[in-house]
């Protein structure tokens, strides 16, 4: 199974979601950016509020796209210390890493949100989408800070992930819905079509959307300024 796109990858996710629809308390929440659009396609379907959750993940020295840990939005950071062990990252990296993704995190977080923090429905049930899972860290470390929040219930939805990926997070969640488990994986893109970078632009856009459907938790921020605004890598 490949996926057209992420919008198509979120409409084969709905399927396995259709209990949720218009579940009172409930909530859809994306990690941005790629995340947000399959999570839009299963809001609009299943009628729930639309939101995201800010994860970035920590990268090795030398090797930014190997993770070996992440960081969300009020959350403790998460550190997986055998890749710290393989990768030779000293405490004084980790923490300067730590430090500029937080604030990556608050810049998207004005940009999302208008600055304001993640507030969840009393007892929550949680979909948390992403279009796919690699190394899981990104992902552990949301889940870790919206247990934080004391959600009810959180679902875990991908289209795709590793095999030894998706048992680790079984574990993490009350429910998992991932739709391919390939033993071969080597790069969640390599499962889609089209795999084009998602921007800030496009998540506002989709943000604003469910405001004007009213499936929104907070009004969206406006866009900040042009000469605001710096690009930052998923």
């Amino acid at each position: 199974m490949s996926f057209r796109d992420r919008r198509d990858a979120g409409r084969r996710l709905v399927p396995k979601l259709t209990r949720y629809r218009r579940w009172p308390r409930s909530v859809v929440l994306g990690l941005p950016r790629g995340g947000v659009v399959p999570a839009a396609e299963i809001a609009k379907a299943l009628d729930l509020p639309l939101d995201v959750v800010i994860a970035r993940k920590i990268g090795a020295p030398g090797n930014p796209e190997f993770a070996i840990g992440a960081v969300a939005e009020d959350g403790e950071p998460y550190v997986n210390e055998e890749g710290v062990a393989q990768t030779g990252a000293t405490a004084d990296y980790l923490a300067a890493e730590v430090a500029r993704q937080r604030a990556e995190i608050e810049r998207r977080r004005q940009w999302f949100r208008g600055g304001k923090a993640l507030v969840l429905p009393e007892n929550a049930v949680v979909i948390l989408v992403d279009d796919g899972i690699a190394t899981g860290a990104t992902v552990i470390a949301a889940i870790r800070a919206l247990r934080q929040l004391n959600v009810g219930r959180l679902v875990l939805a991908v289209p795709v992930a590793p095999p030894d990926t998706t048992e680790m997070l079984r574990g993490l969640v009350d429910e998992l819905v991932v739709l391919r488990t390939p033993m071969l994986f080597w790069a969640v893109g390599a499962f889609y079509d089209h795999f084009e970078q998602v921007s800030d632009e496009e998540v506002q856009r989709l943000l604003t959307e469910a405001a004007a459907d009213g499936r929104a938790l907070a009004a969206p921020s406006p866009a900040p300024r042009e000469d605001a605004h710096v690009s930052g890598a998923r």
